[in-house]
């Protein structure tokens, strides 16, 4: 086809899949300087992708069958000539389809190759997710090098951080560590609670920090066991803000808002990890069953694991006794916390 004047990417639904696109989407930007680029993604992820300069529109989508029609209609009005389409998904292939959008480029999965006007074989299993993406993008003979996604949270996203945590007592300025310790699909993600207790505990009493728990919804029992945890040693979530629960009580607007005011993050395998890195940000990683390989942070980083044999098996929940987590102590990831508020220097650890 001719060039195209009006281009759209569609990215993945989860956070953590969205940042890992983001350097991908910042190659296309270059490599369509000309053209219109827009971004399309589900309306709770857009603050994520606002905050990535250069692009011209950011379409917030409704998802799942429900809102089939509604998106379908949204890029209609549009009048995008080409999608490239970064999700496997077939619902992807089949909105931009009935869309009227000519000119649809994606990685032949799920059944809808048929649906594309360029359908990419799917690369073999390996290496890190993000090059999926940019893969795809050298199979469709876009270039690739400017691909530094560069994230700066907004004016409207740091305020929103700094009400909350003024209302929970966390002066604007104070020095402040944050910690994820929920994960999406099971739980044998999570690091235990009891230890990201005792860490929080002694980043305020050794390291002179504050400490802010983020998290979905879903993880809500974390949060409350490492409250249970924390009074156990005598240190309850504190009145003065020195440890702080905003554990399902953050949209993502907050969460990126605190993130980009935070000294360091701790966290499992999550989205706020990768948004954390995302931001410039010094992350404590902690992996499990997941694969490092695959999904670790990219920039800098203390990623730790522990060794043994049946690691990844990325399951859902441990059906032995989790000894890949707790194999990972306490001092192990509060050295690496230390280490990560006092060096610019980029470590991998194994314990």
């Amino acid at each position: 086809m001719t060039d195209p004047k009006r281009v759209l990417i569609v990215v993945p639904n989860w956070l953590g899949d969205i940042v890992m696109a983001l350097p991908s989407v910042a190659a296309a930007r270059d490599h369509f300087a000309l053209q219109h680029l827009a971004v399309a993604l589900p309306r709770a992820m857009a603050p994520v992708v606002r905050m990535l300069s250069g692009l011209d529109a950011v379409v917030p989508l409704e998802g799942g069958q429900d809102g089939l029609a509604s998106d379908v209609a949204t890029l209609a009005g549009r009048k995008y000539d080409v999608a490239i389409l970064f999700p496997n998904s077939f619902r992807s292939a089949w909105m931009t389809y009935r869309a009227g959008i000519s000119e649809r480029w994606g990685y032949a999965a799920d059944f809808r190759s048929l649906l594309l006007t360029r359908a990419v074989k799917r690369p073999p299993a390996g290496g890190h997710h993000s090059n999926y993406y940019r893969r795809l993008l050298r199979k469709l003979k876009i270039s690739i090098e400017g691909d530094v996604a560069k994230l700066v949270a907004t004016d409207l996203q740091r305020s929103r951080a700094t009400r909350l945590l003024e209302r929970h007592k966390v002066a604007s300025g104070k020095s402040i560590v944050v910690m994820a310790p929920g994960a999406a699909h099971g739980h044998a993600k999570q690091w235990l609670p009891e230890r990201y207790a005792e860490v929080a505990r002694r980043s305020v009493t050794e390291l002179g920090q504050s400490v802010v728990f983020v998290g979905g919804a879903d993880d809500r029992p974390a949060g409350r066991a490492i409250e249970s945890f924390l009074t156990k040693f005598g240190h309850d979530v504190s009145d003065e803000g020195r440890i702080v629960n905003l554990i399902g009580h953050t949209d993502l607007t907050e969460l990126i808002g605190v993130l980009a005011d935070c000294e360091a993050c701790v966290s499992n395998d999550t989205g706020a990890m990768h948004l954390a890195a995302a931001l410039a940000k010094p992350v404590v990683a902690v992996f499990g069953p997941s694969d490092e390989r695959v999904t670790a942070p990219v920039g800098r980083h203390e990623l730790l694991s522990h060794p043994v044999w049946c690691r990844p098996c990325l399951l859902r929940d441990c059906p032995i006794d989790h000894r890949c987590m707790t194999g990972i102590s306490t001092d192990d990831v509060f050295s690496a916390l230390a280490r990560c508020l006092t060096s610019n220097e980029i470590i991998e650890a194994s314990s």
